[in-house]
């Protein structure tokens, strides 16, 4: 997707992720109404896990950055120095009291995972739309980097150079200039 766009390395991780996750959002979001229209029992699944969500009234692990997704909640412990409480220990309580989800018979089973290469199919196919629309646009996408981030780039760095020491020694040093009375 980002080569699509004529992203390559040299764009800062912030414009290709930027980019990245909006991309993600029109494919979840096409994704989530194909599923509603076409695939009512993962629709059925979708819907009673997001029921079960609601229900936990303490989800540390939701809506966090996207630097912090995955990460642990709770630090390791010092030895003999124990916690009182972890975020992660309070979550799991909160999940013992939320009743599982259904049995599946093996039937629903097989269906499900039907339903679940299907839109994963739809979601690879929406993918792709998107990647035929980027390169009609690459050619902007490179003019707006070269417009606002290679000058933001190049700013920084000059505010860089002004703060780091002359590694080649051109600049005076205190003991060159002589003593100070």
């Amino acid at each position: 997707m980002l080569s699509a766009a004529g992203l390559g390395a040299d764009v800062p991780h912030g414009v290709q992720h930027g980019l990245s996750t909006r991309v993600k959002s029109i494919v979840d979001h096409s994704v989530a109404e194909y599923t509603a229209r076409n695939l009512p029992m993962l629709q059925s699944e979708l819907d009673q896990q997001a029921a079960r969500n609601r229900a936990r009234s303490y989800r540390p692990a939701e809506g966090l950055e996207p630097e912090f997704e995955g990460l642990p909640l709770d630090p390791e412990p010092a030895p003999g120095a124990p916690f009182l409480f972890t975020l992660s220990g309070m979550a799991h309580q909160d999940d013992a009291e939320v009743p599982a989800l259904p049995p599946l018979s093996d039937e629903a089973k097989a269906a499900l995972r039907q339903e679940v290469a299907l839109a994963d199919d739809y979601a690879n196919l929406v993918g792709r739309e998107v990647c035929a629309v980027l390169l009609h646009h690459r050619q902007r996408i490179n003019d707006a980097v070269s417009a606002y981030v290679e000058p933001q780039i190049e700013a920084l760095l000059a505010d860089l150079s002004l703060s780091l020491d002359d590694p080649f020694g051109s600049a005076q040093t205190p003991r060159d200039k002589g003593p100070s009375y």
